[in-house]
């Protein structure tokens, strides 16, 4: 399918997906006239990718360990080692929920004791 029908199946933008392809995190296939050819795997791998970095994982991250988790000789390796960084990244956006909740808590109270008339 051509990138206007697989931005619509997709639902990532053909900017997108252009984009995907210069940070090579898809291969689309090539017709003769040279327009871009997506199939159906690439359709899927996009839907993961979507999926990844509206979770927040970084193009790096997802660009490092995506096209080892294919292969499948070191599968079980990749895939623990992309859990792992999984977890990392989980683990520092609860630590800065934690610190941004705390600042929402401090400003709450001073909110608070602002709106209190002087005795």
């Amino acid at each position: 399918m051509r990138i206007g029908e697989a931005s619509r199946v997709s639902g990532a933008s053909a900017r997108s997906l252009r984009h995907y392809e210069d940070e090579g995190l898809i291969v689309p296939g090539r017709c003769s006239n040279g327009f871009r050819d997506y199939c159906q795997t690439t359709i899927d791998r996009v839907l993961m990718i979507r999926s990844l970095l509206e979770s927040g994982l970084s193009v790096r991250l997802i660009r490092e360990l995506l096209p080892r988790l294919t292969d499948e000789s070191d599968v079980v390796a990749v895939r623990a080692e992309f859990l792992h960084e999984v977890r990392r990244y989980r683990d520092r956006l609860a630590a800065r929920i934690s610190v941004l909740s705390d600042q929402q808590a401090a400003l709450d109270t001073y909110l608070r004791e602002a709106r209190r008339p002087d005795p």
